[in-house]
């Protein structure tokens, strides 16, 4: 981590547009359609701060499995057993199990919430994800998008630990001003994929908000070559 408590994403060149990197404690929206390297960036950040730093991170998937998720990682260069005893990846079959075994009658979100603070007395973890914000809706039956919300960044805040959540939500779509999670949000990081010629499609990250930080708010051109992503100046269209 840097010298400023802040989380490295060791993504090359953006830690630089970061100031050093994440500030620790803030709650990320790393947005995105479909197909724009969401999951595998954001893992690739708990992944390299596992075994750079010998933090301690739990991944939330509720849209794939454990095991597809940790095969799709393993293809990319993030090895699963180099990290198996720090990086905790919890699927929706988990998840239903331990939420019938702590269940008192509460609501689905009561006992979800219940469940990944007990995970956090017990494992003292750092950094959580929770792969999607959209399927976590749905799993709750949220009804008063506004109220539901809030409560859940506070008690993500409650937490004490470097927090993503990761949307299906386009950054078009970001920035119509409908979203709360925007605005609750201390972070936000939206991925694209944008067409620059007839047969070619790059994709692009951008940094749009990150409290405590003077960071660049320009799209860049994403790569991921050799297991390492890393973005650079947006190639010309």
């Amino acid at each position: 981590m840097a010298a400023d408590h802040r989380l490295k994403t060791y993504i090359d060149n953006f830690d630089r547009i970061l100031e050093g990197g994440i500030p620790m404690n803030h709650i990320v929206l790393v947005a995105g359609s479909p197909g724009t390297m969401k999951s595998s960036l954001t893992y690739y950040m708990l992944y390299n701060n596992v075994v750079e730093n010998n933090l301690t991170a739990v991944y939330v998937t509720l849209e794939q499995s454990r095991d597809s998720l940790l095969r799709q990682m393993d293809k990319m260069g993030m090895k699963s057993e180099r990290v198996s005893d720090r990086l905790h990846v919890l699927d929706l079959s988990i998840i239903r199990k331990k939420l019938r075994e702590v269940s008192t009658g509460g609501s689905w979100m009561q006992v979800f919430k219940s469940y990944v603070s007990n995970l956090k007395e017990n494992l003292k973890f750092d950094l959580l994800v929770i792969d999607s914000l959209d399927v976590l809706e749905t799993m709750a039956g949220i009804a008063d998008r506004r109220t539901d919300l809030f409560y859940l960044f506070e008690w993500m805040r409650d937490l004490g630990c470097t927090a993503f959540l990761i949307s299906e939500a386009s950054p078009e779509r970001l920035m119509e001003g409908n979203f709360d999670e925007g605005y609750l949000s201390d972070g936000i990081i939206t991925l694209k994929m944008q067409v620059v010629r007839d047969v070619e499609t790059q994709r692009r990250i951008r940094c749009v908000k990150m409290r405590e930080t003077n960071h660049d708010p320009s799209y860049y051109s994403l790569l991921f070559n050799s297991g390492k992503f890393q973005v650079t100046k947006v190639i010309s269209e």
